[in-house]
C-alpha cells in the first residue's frame, strides 16, 4: 500500500490514536494495535509519541493522566456518533486500570517493596490512586481505601526515612551557631562567688574569660534541614492525593506522631529533659543550673531553628490544604513547646534561692525576647492556648526574680558567721554580694521593668529619687552590706584592725562599683562619698596603732634639767625602751596583716614614715648625746632613721610569723 502523502501525516496519526484509545485501554491491546497499524504505514513505527511515557508523580495529582501529547483532531474528522459513550468507557477503563495497579501493589506478590523505593513506580501509583479519587463502584471504593492505607504508610516510612541525623554535634552545628543567641554567662569566678557561710553557690568559670556578661554566637541566617529536600517532595505528592481523597485527618495523625517524637528527640540532644516539678524540687544545685542553662539554649534554638524549619516543611508538604497545615504543625510541634514551658514554669514556681536568679533571669530574657515568634507559629485555639501559657510563665517567672532579689536582701541581713578573718583580709560575703550585684548590671532593662514597685517588697535603703528601680535595688544592697561588715568589724578586738578590715572591704566595694556598669546607676558622688569614709578608716588605723609610739617620742614629761644628769638619762633609757617595744610589736603583728590593694598598701606605709621616722629621727638627734659614751647605750638607741624604714616596708605583706 502507497505511503500517505506527507502533508496527511498528522491526520494519520491522529486517527492512529483515537483508534488505540476507543480499542482498549490494556498494554496487550496497544502492543496489537502497534503492529497493525505499522503494517498500515510504516511511518507510524517511528512515531514515539504515538502513546504517552508512564506517568510520573507531578502528573498523577490532578486525576488520571491524559497523554500530553494527543494533537487534537482535525475539524475536517467529524466526531463520531456516541463519542459520550466512548469517554465513559475510557474512563471506566482508566479506573479498572487504576484498580488494577492498588491491587496488585497489595497482594501477597509485592511482599515488603515500597512504592516509593521506585520513582516510576511511585508515579503509577499516585496516578492510579488519584484516579480512585470519586470513582463509583464498590471495586473502586475498596480500592482508593486499600490506596490510601498504604499512602498512609509510606508517608509515614517517607517522614522517618528522611530525617536528618539527630547527633547533638549535628544540632549544635546547623543550629545553634546559625543562630543570633545571646547566652547570660553566670559568675565571674568561683573564688568570687564562693561564701560558704552565706550561700551553697556551687559557681561556674566565666565562659568569656573572667568577667560577667554574655557569650555571643555567629549571626548567619538559619537553614537547616529536618527532612531532606527531595522527601519533602514525595511527602508533598502523596499528601495532595490523600487531601483530595478526603483523608486528611489520617494524614495529619501520622504526621503528627512522627514529628513530634522528632522534636522531642532534638529536645533530648539539646539536653532538655521531661521533669516533673517534684522532680526540678529534689535536683541539686548543680545539675540543676546546668539544665537551667540548657533550656535558655534550647528555647532559642527550637523556636527560631526548629519550629521556624518545621513550618517551613509544612507549608510545603500541604500546600494543597491550608487548615491541614495548620493542624499538622499544631501535632507536631506543641509537645516540645509545652515541655519547654512545663520546665520553665516548674522552676518559676520552685524553691527561691540567690544562687537561681540569674539563670531564672536568663530564662525570663530568652522566653520575653522569642514570646512573638512562638506565637506567631500558632493559630486559632492553639495560638490562643500556648500564649496564654507562655506569658502566664512569664509572669511566674517575672515574680520569681523580684523574691529572689528580695531573699536575696534578707540572706545578706542574716548571714552569722562570727570567725573573723587572719590579717582584716576581704570577706568572703563582701566577695560575693559585689560580684552577685555587678552582674545584676547585665539584666538592666529587665530589671527596671520587674523592681519598678521594689520599695513595697523592700525595706527603703536610699532617698535617691533619680535612680533607677534597679539603681535603688543596688543601692539597698550595698547598704545592706555596709551594713554587715561594720558588724564584722567588731570580732576584731585591735581597733586598728578593724579599720584595716573595714578599709579592705570597702575599697573592694568601691572599686567594683568604679569598674562596672554599676558606677552608671550610683553615680560619682556615691563614689567619693565612700572613698572619704576610707580616708577615714585610715585615720582611724594611724590613730590606733601609732599613738602610743609617737608619744615615746616627745619631749612631754621629761626632766627639765640640764647637763647629763643621771634623771634625764634614765628617763631618756625608758622612752627608747619602750619605744623599741612599741614598734616591735606592731612589727611583729601587723606584717602579718594584708591590705589587699597595692596602692592602698603603700598609702599606708607612706602615711607611717611620715608620721614616725621625722620624730623618731628629731628625739634621736637631740638626745643621742645624753646616752652616747654610756655602756649599753645601744640597747636603747637600737634602730637608725634607715632601719626604721626599711621595717615599716615590710608591713601589711600578710606575712606568716614563723613557729
Amino acid at each position: 500500500m502507497a505511503a500517505a502523502p506527507p502533508g496527511g501525516q498528522e491526520k494519520v496519526i491522529a486517527a492512529a490514536q483515537h483508534i488505540v484509545k476507543s480499542l482498549a485501554n490494556s498494554k496487550n491491546a496497544a502492543d496489537d494495535m502497534i503492529r497493525i497499524l505499522s503494517g498500515f504505514d510504516d511511518r507510524l513505527s517511528l512515531m514515539s509519541d504515538l502513546f504517552p511515557p508512564p506517568p510520573t508523580a507531578a502528573a498523577a495529582v490532578g486525576g488520571c493522566v491524559r497523554e500530553s501529547s494527543v494533537v487534537e483532531e482535525d475539524a475536517d474528522l467529524e466526531e463520531e456518533p456516541g463519542s459520550d459513550d466512548a469517554r465513559d468507557e475510557e474512563r471506566d477503563a482508566e479506573v479498572e486500570e487504576a484498580a488494577r495497579v492498588v491491587e496488585r501493589w497489595d497482594s501477597p506478590a509485592a511482599g515488603d517493596r515500597l512504592v516509593f523505593d521506585s520513582a516510576e513506580d511511585a508515579g503509577e501509583y499516585l496516578n492510579a490512586a488519584a484516579c480512585l479519587v470519586g470513582a463509583p463502584g464498590a471495586r473502586a471504593e475498596a480500592a482508593l481505601q486499600a490506596a490510601m492505607a498504604r499512602l498512609e504508610d509510606e508517608f509515614r516510612h517517607l517522614l522517618i526515612r528522611g530525617m536528618s541525623p539527630l547527633a547533638g554535634e549535628d544540632l549544635h552545628a546547623s543550629l545553634l551557631r546559625r543562630l543570633s543567641l545571646t547566652v547570660p554567662s553566670f559568675a565571674s569566678s568561683a573564688s568570687d562567688l564562693d561564701c560558704p557561710s552565706f550561700a551553697s553557690h556551687a559557681g561556674e568559670g566565666d565562659e568569656s574569660g573572667g568577667t560577667g556578661g554574655r557569650t555571643s554566637v555567629s549571626d548567619e541566617e538559619i537553614s537547616p534541614y529536618l527532612i531532606s529536600p527531595d522527601t519533602v517532595g514525595a511527602l508533598k505528592d502523596i499528601a495532595d492525593v490523600m487531601l483530595r481523597a478526603g483523608y486528611a485527618p489520617e494524614l495529619c495523625q501520622v504526621y503528627g506522631e512522627v514529628r513530634r517524637d522528632t522534636l522531642m528527640e532534638c529536645l533530648a540532644v539539646l539536653g532538655v529533659d521531661k521533669m516533673s516539678l517534684e522532680e526540678v524540687q529534689r535536683v541539686e544545685w548543680g545539675v540543676l543550673d546546668g539544665k537551667m542553662k540548657k533550656w535558655i539554649q534550647a528555647l532559642k534554638v527550637v523556636v527560631r531553628g526548629l519550629l521556624a524549619e518545621e513550618r517551613r516543611i509544612c507549608s510545603q508538604i500541604f500546600a494543597a490544604g491550608a487548615e491541614a497545615e495548620e493542624d499538622c504543625f499544631t501535632e507536631a510541634a506543641k509537645g516540645c513547646v509545652l515541655q519547654l514551658l512545663n520546665f520553665g514554669d516548674a522552676i518559676a514556681i520552685g524553691k527561691r534561692s540567690s544562687e537561681k536568679l540569674f539563670r531564672i533571669l536568663g530564662m525570663y530574657e530568652a522566653l520575653d525576647e522569642v514570646l512573638p515568634e512562638l506565637e506567631g507559629f500558632f493559630s486559632g485555639e492553639a495560638r490562643d492556648f500556648i500564649k496564654e501559657e507562655a506569658q502566664g510563665i512569664l509572669v511566674r517567672l517575672g515574680d520569681a526574680v523580684r523574691g529572689t532579689v528580695v531573699e536575696f536582701a534578707n540572706a545578706i541581713q542574716g548571714e552569722t558567721s562570727r570567725r573573723p578573718l587572719p590579717g582584716g583580709e576581704i570577706h568572703p560575703l563582701t566577695r560575693y554580694v559585689m560580684n552577685y550585684v555587678r552582674l545584676l548590671a547585665d539584666y538592666s532593662r529587665s530589671l527596671n521593668q520587674l523592681l519598678e514597685d521594689w520599695d513595697t517588697e523592700l525595706e527603703n535603703g536610699g532617698d535617691n529619687v533619680n535612680m533607677t528601680p534597679l539603681g535603688h535595688c543596688v543601692l539597698i544592697l550595698i547598704t545592706h552590706l555596709q551594713a554587715k561588715i561594720e558588724e564584722k568589724s567588731k570580732l576584731y578586738e585591735d581597733e586598728a584592725l578593724q579599720n584595716i578590715f573595714l578599709m579592705n572591704n570597702l575599697l573592694y566595694i568601691v572599686q567594683k562599683v568604679k569598674d562596672s556598669e554599676l558606677k552608671t546607676l550610683l553615680g560619682d558622688n556615691w563614689i567619693r562619698q565612700r572613698r572619704g569614709q576610707i580616708r577615714r578608716y585610715s585615720t582611724g588605723y594611724l590613730r590606733s596603732s601609732w599613738t602610743r609610739v609617737l608619744a615615746c617620742l616627745r619631749d612631754d614629761g621629761l626632766p627639765q634639767t640640764m647637763g647629763s644628769s643621771s634623771a634625764l638619762k634614765a628617763a631618756l633609757k625608758e622612752r627608747f625602751k619602750n619605744f623599741n617595744l612599741a614598734f616591735e610589736e606592731l612589727y611583729k603583728t601587723q606584717t602579718t596583716w594584708r591590705v589587699v590593694d597595692p596602692q592602698l598598701r603603700e598609702e599606708l606605709k607612706i602615711s607611717i614614715s611620715e608620721k614616725v621616722l621625722p620624730a623618731y629621727r628629731s628625739f634621736v638627734g637631740r638626745f643621742r648625746g645624753q646616752l652616747e659614751g654610756g655602756r649599753s647605750s645601744t640597747r636603747y638607741i637600737k634602730y637608725n632613721p634607715d632601719d626604721l624604714e626599711n621595717q615599716v616596708s615590710d608591713f601589711f605583706e600578710g606575712r606568716r610569723q614563723n613557729a
